[in-house]
């Protein structure tokens, strides 16, 4: 069996009429608003929110809220969007670093002059044939595990046919790669709340506003700051939950946000502040827990009910096991919260109807694991959990939390294929990984050898401004031997890639979407404005060139246009039920009733009402105050109960004159997303850097005023961003958003203000290997000799007359895929080879395993006739799925 299936151009030949009249659907209606001007008004979407983009003479000159599904548009949007569609920073062409393009055939490509070497302006044909080329040499050489794929995320882009999965799409069709495990935005949690309270709960829906509301008497938000970062979403934001926090807080619902800087929610919400030393909120958790054990505050009946474990945490907790009690005294030492408020808190948390709002931030650190854990075992102590009004949730502040659910169908995807590869990289152990490898790592549960990775490819995500520690990073890519990368705009992860693939914005591609992450209430055309800038081109069109070149064009497009493909999107929507997709696309958008009964539901409510009926998914069925699937594993900086640990850089170590650094999510960004944006940098740039938040007293004691240029430094890097001065950040911790984008001066220092070139790569634990970024000690100086103007938003020295020598096909070798297909389905029965050439380029999972019988015979009757089965054919692909489903004996 082989892949030999009709080229593209030959498809298009035969077929031009289909394609045309699907292609049709891409044509945007147009409804004139002033016929003097001419101007057409558009619809789209983006992480930012919903718009109407006015277009003149196929140039974007306006964007217009589009109130009827976002009525608290964010700057972001109205200064933002267009102003980086057209800046400067733009990829325009095709590009190749000039020593990789001179020594593609010798191997002479330099690794070490990438970040600092212009690039050489080509074709598409070029890149296509040099990444074709890379991807087969690694196949065929040193196995799929070699290539690796950084593109976890898929942030970049709020549609359903975003860069990443269309890239897994085509490299799975070749074999697949490794990827990254867990990510970077709640990696530690994500991996240990499932065994502790049968859930991820970082992902999860909140409570239905309407209960916080009329229940809740004291809202927590430890870490957490809802009204800052609701302003994006992963999805298209609809901002819906803006005027309800108002509600909320309107109805009288106190607040109290324990954090080490006031937060813009602390403001809107007229939260009472408390200041807390970073890293230390489990000591604060155990503290509260050892006051309310003392005034016999506790839930016995409540935790004899619904928890395990819980005597065994109580006797750490009064210090029955190791000597220290963990009373308010003790606690207050490490966390610097006075003692008296300590038992304030914690009776006033035990005596209320309280929900406790814990940030992703707490577990960005070493030990991250535990903190979550702390905030749920005081929670489960004081008997708050599936109650009404109260309780825990680690998702407040995203996506719309709060938000009542549709519980609606939304917009499927186009499968990725079967990943042959089981290697596998915790997400933020990149760097550890090309440093070693063949190390072995443990990984939650399993332990993974890492491979020697030969190809980094890199879609719509800029790993290099994630990554920690980004002057080791750099370093150890210097080993790999191809670096891909499409991109929209010059980041820093093309910035030090080898082939360079220019990416239209989703402005100049169709699309199609979901409002909230969670209520799931709209379905969103995200519509083509304008014409892609330059020679850049849809990630559908980039990766469907590329699948030509590797003569997988049919497989990959199953012989349609991206239009086709957003249609079956949509037409699995409930919305579709009731809206033709001829009429949502000239809307723009389709709305998804939300039941009534969504407008009452509180978390982990079936559990609290029927604890035997609906128990949750952990080992006990019970929330789990100690864990015996912890506690086996042995692992030393991960126990069976959450504990406070000494962080290996904190205030409580921290030598004369270290600030401890923290570094939030960005207000007038989404991560490094808009920081390309001048308008928006106007705002808040100082300096042209990264502003740093810096308490009255830290910068009286260094001679720094409001506005001066300061440089943050420890062993692992330097960055220069500029002062910002605040009493409303404790003493001894500076406050830096991440995501900037880097600029490297001649002493080495980040002029641009990039936090990750002072975090470590030190993992939470042996258990989640996650993001530690917020776990980071640096000094702090004023900058006496800043070099120039910040250079991240230019572009790097492009060649753009270099003679070019025509690529000879025959070099490439590009005949290798046939064997490779066949010795990927080598091991296959017949049934097997069938589906995972033909079924799974569809909408059926990727592995067979996650569906029953019964859903595969409900899906094999549409299934079937898409992927062209005769008879036989679709006998042996059935008796393949009945023999492997989820509930085949």
């Amino acid at each position: 069996m082989s892949f030999q299936k009709p080229s593209r151009r030959a498809f298009l030949q035969g077929t031009a009429a289909a394609i045309g009249a699907t292609g049709a659907m891409s044509k945007t209606a147009q409804a004139f608003i002033d016929p003097n001007s001419y101007r057409e008004r558009i619809f789209h979407a983006s992480h930012f929110g919903s718009f109407h983009a006015i277009v003149r003479d196929g140039e974007m000159i306006e964007v217009d809220t589009a109130e009827a599904v976002d009525k608290r548009p964010t700057s972001m949007m109205q200064l933002g969007i267009m102003d980086r569609t057209y800046d400067k920073s733009r990829i325009n062409y095709p590009m190749v670093r000039k020593s990789y393009l001179e020594g593609w055939e010798t191997g002479d490509i330099k690794p070490e002059l990438r970040g600092k070497e212009e690039y050489v302006k080509v074709d598409w044909d070029t890149v296509w044939s040099l990444a074709a080329k890379a991807l087969l040499d690694t196949a065929v050489n040193h196995g799929n595990e070699a290539i690796f794929s950084s593109s976890y995320g898929g942030w970049s882009n709020a549609g359903s046919f975003r860069p990443n999965v269309l890239q897994g799409r085509l490299i799975n069709l070749i074999g697949g790669c490794t990827n990254t495990a867990g990510d970077w935005s709640a990696g530690a949690s994500q991996v240990s709340l499932p065994h502790i309270i049968g859930d991820m709960e970082v992902y999860s829906p909140q409570s239905a506003w309407e209960t916080i509301r009329d229940e809740c008497e004291v809202f927590v938000l430890v870490g957490c700051d809802p009204v800052k970062n609701n302003r994006i979403e992963f999805t298209v934001a609809d901002h819906d939950m803006s005027s309800r926090w108002e509600m909320i807080r309107d109805a009288g619902v106190k607040f109290i946000s324990i954090n080490p800087q006031k937060t813009a929610s602390d403001a809107v919400l007229g939260a009472e502040w408390v200041r807390i030393v970073p890293n230390t909120d489990v000591a604060l958790f155990c503290a509260m827990a050892n006051h309310v054990l003392a005034e016999g505050l506790e839930d016995r009946a409540y935790m004899d009910k619904y928890t395990v474990g819980a005597d065994k945490w109580i006797a750490y907790v009064k210090g029955e096991d190791d000597g220290t009690p963990k009373t308010p005294e003790w606690a207050s030492e490490i966390t610097g919260i006075d003692a008296a408020k300590i038992r304030e808190m914690a009776e006033l948390f035990a005596k209320s109807n309280t929900n406790i709002a814990g940030a992703w931030s707490l577990q960005r650190a070493q030990h991250g694991e535990m903190t979550h854990w702390a905030i749920i075992n005081f929670a489960a102590l004081t008997g708050k959990i599936g109650k009404p009004g109260s309780g825990v949730g680690f998702s407040w502040h995203y996506g719309g939390g709060g938000m009542p659910q549709s519980g609606k169908a939304t917009p499927v995807g186009m499968s990725q294929g079967r990943n042959f590869v089981k290697t596998v990289c915790p997400a933020s152990r990149i760097t550890d990984m090309l440093e070693n490898p063949g190390k072995q790592v443990f990984y939650n549960g399993n332990t993974h050898t890492y491979p020697d990775v030969k190809v980094v490819f890199n879609s719509g995500n800029n790993f290099m401004s994630h990554q920690q520690d980004t002057n080791r990073l750099i370093r150890a890519l210097e080993k790999v031997e191809t670096i891909i990368s499409v991109d929209v705009w010059w980041t820093a992860a093309t910035r030090w890639a080898d082939i360079v693939m220019p990416a239209a914005s989703t402005l100049e591609q169709d699309d199609i979407s979901v409002g909230g992450t969670y209520s799931n209430d709209k379905i969103y055309a995200m519509k083509k404005v304008i014409e892609p800038l330059g020679d850049s081109l849809p990630d559908y069109e980039i990766f469907e060139g590329l699948a030509d070149k590797l003569d997988l064009w049919m497989p990959f497009t199953e012989g349609e246009e991206k239009m086709y493909h957003i249609r079956l999107a949509y037409e699995a929507t409930d919305a579709a039920k009731h809206t033709s997709f001829e009429d949502f696309w000239e809307k723009g958008y389709a709305r998804q009733e939300v039941p009534e009964a969504a407008h009452k539901w509180t978390r982990h409510s079936e559990f609290y009402n029927d604890p035997e009926g609906s128990p949750l998914h952990t080992t006990s069925g019970k929330i789990e105050m100690f864990c015996e699937d912890f506690a086996k594993l042995d692992i030393e900086d991960m126990p069976g109960m959450p504990m406070w640990m000494e962080k290996h850089e904190y205030l409580g170590n921290a030598k004369e004159g270290q600030l401890h650094v923290v570094s939030p999510h960005p207000w007038f960004r989404l991560h490094s997303q808009m920081d390309q944006s001048k308008n928006l940098r106007e705002l808040y740039k100082i300096q042209g850097r990264e502003p740093v938040r810096i308490n009255t007293e830290d910068a009286a004691s260094r001679g720094i005023e409001e506005g001066d240029l300061v440089e943050l430094y420890n062993d692992r890097g330097t960055v220069i961003a500029g002062a910002v001065i605040s009493d409303e950040i404790m003493p001894g911790v500076v406050s830096i958003y991440e995501g900037a984008w880097p600029s490297l001066d001649s002493k080495g220092r980040c002029n641009s203000g990039l936090v990750n070139f002072l975090t470590s790569t030190q993992p939470s634990s042996g258990l989640a290997q996650a993001t530690t970024a917020n776990t980071t000690l640096c000094s702090m100086r004023k900058c006496e000799d800043p070099e120039g103007p910040n250079q991240a938003y230019e572009k790097p020295a492009i060649i753009e007359d270099y003679e070019l020598a025509e690529i000879d096909q025959d070099k490439l070798e590009l005949d290798r895929i046939y064997a490779l297909t066949e010795n990927l389905y080598a091991d296959m029965g017949p049934g097997e080879k069938l589906y995972y050439e033909r079924c799974t380029v569809c909408h059926a999972p990727r592995e067979v395993t996650h569906f029953s019988k019964q859903q595969w015979n409900g899906i094999m009757p549409s299934m079937f006739p898409r992927a062209g089965f005769n008879e036989a054919e679709a006998d042996l692909v059935k008796e393949y799925l009945m023999m492997n489903a989820s509930d085949a004996s």
